[in-house]
């Protein structure tokens, strides 16, 4: 894990109202979480925290993204930091295109139907394991 004492988060996802609900859920967590609402845009905040040495712990990616979808932004993420952590959480769990995102080199996919409760409750074993 980087660091510093909290873990660093960013969240690729294009819905507001979800990233505020992740932002919400995880608060208890105390993880430094980092917005990025398209796929692009995804890739960018990862190389512009990896700069400032801030290198995420975890990639929380959606499938379904304005411009390039998850599966590509995750093969973006993998080829510019190969030992990056990302997991999918998307309401596509189970489908052909979950599939994509991990044969890309996603960590796994959560399903969405856990609910946000379950998905904190995910992440705070990611991170266990990790740290």
């Amino acid at each position: 894990m980087n660091t510093n004492t909290m873990a660093i988060m960013l969240v690729v996802e294009d819905e507001e109202p979800i990233q505020e609900l992740i932002k919400e859920y995880l608060a208890p967590l105390k993880i430094e979480i980092h917005q990025a609402f398209s796929g692009e845009e995804g890739v960018e905040k990862y190389k512009e925290l990896m700069r400032k040495g801030k290198k995420p712990d975890i990639v929380i990616m959606d499938l379904k993204l304005p411009g390039i979808d998850g599966v590509e932004a995750t093969k973006k993420i993998l080829a510019i930091d190969p030992d990056a952590k990302v997991y999918g959480f998307t309401a596509y769990f189970g489908t052909e295109w979950a599939k994509e995102l991990e044969k890309a080199g996603a960590k796994g996919v959560i399903a969405r139907p856990v609910g946000f409760d379950g998905f904190r409750d995910i992440i705070k074993d990611i991170l266990k394991k990790e740290s």
